[in-house]
């Protein structure tokens, strides 16, 4: 096995083992780490790849949860943004992308370890400017989530509400990005068998680390799945 491919097959298990910790932490995670080593397109194709492959063996326990409406007003911006992340995606120099994606993570990962959370009622348009703002930076980069996800928690919902909703959501919008890449020509035969089967120690590290998060202190686990991923994005700023 060559150096590059152990590289891509252990962030893929650190990112199952995030996910499996955090929930949604997975391309936050991975996102930097594999952009250096695949570039841009690859990361953003394997990090939507894995992250659908996790949710959709989540959905048909989360589906009978969700709030249809609010989903709906996040889904449907979303669909909107995506191709244009997407684009940027496929335009940009690779270098300035990366760093992109790096920043991204580091910022995300900065105001979930700090406890910000969104203090106003959920609302139709705020839902929409988020729905649109998730499908962007997704379609780009792979990492789109935590804004909504500090919006969610802030709302009436019970949590197995909130996390079927957020489960739902990224599931959806993480399809609808790979269907993007399909439709531009990024998705060649080889590499789609080679995500494939990264989804093997993905999802076996997901389970490991539900496994683990039930064993651990709430807070403390996810501050420090996410003080990882802060370190993973201050790399990918660096290389």
């Amino acid at each position: 096995m060559e150096l590059a491919e152990f590289l891509v097959i252990a962030i893929v298990t650190m990112g199952g083992l995030m996910r499996g910790i955090t929930g949604f932490g997975g391309a936050m995670l991975m996102a930097p780490l594999l952009s250096a080593v695949m570039g841009p397109v690859a990361t953003v194709l394997t990090a939507l790849l894995l992250e659908a492959s996790a949710g959709l063996l989540m959905v048909p326990e989360a589906w009978p949860k969700i709030d249809g409406r609010l989903l709906g007003y996040l889904i449907a911006p979303a669909v909107v943004t995506v191709p244009i992340g997407g684009h940027l995606l496929l335009n940009l120099d690779p270098i300035v992308t990366r760093k992109v994606i790096s920043a991204t993570v580091v910022v995300f990962s900065i105001v979930l370890l700090c406890g910000v959370r969104y203090s106003g009622s959920p609302r139709p348009s705020i839902s929409i400017v988020l729905g649109s703002l998730l499908g962007l930076t997704l379609g780009a980069t792979s990492v789109g989530a935590p804004p909504v996800i500090l919006y969610l928690l802030a709302g009436p919902w019970p949590p197995a509400v909130t996390r079927a909703n957020l489960t739902v959501l990224i599931t959806v919008v993480s399809l609808i990005g790979i269907a993007m890449l399909l439709l531009a020509g990024a998705v060649t035969a080889p590499f789609a068998v080679h995500g494939a089967l990264l989804t093997i120690p993905f999802l076996a590290a997901t389970w490991i680390g539900g496994h683990i998060f039930a064993r651990l202190n709430d807070l403390r686990a996810r501050r420090v799945a996410l003080g990882l991923t802060l370190v993973s994005g201050l790399i990918g700023l660096s290389v």
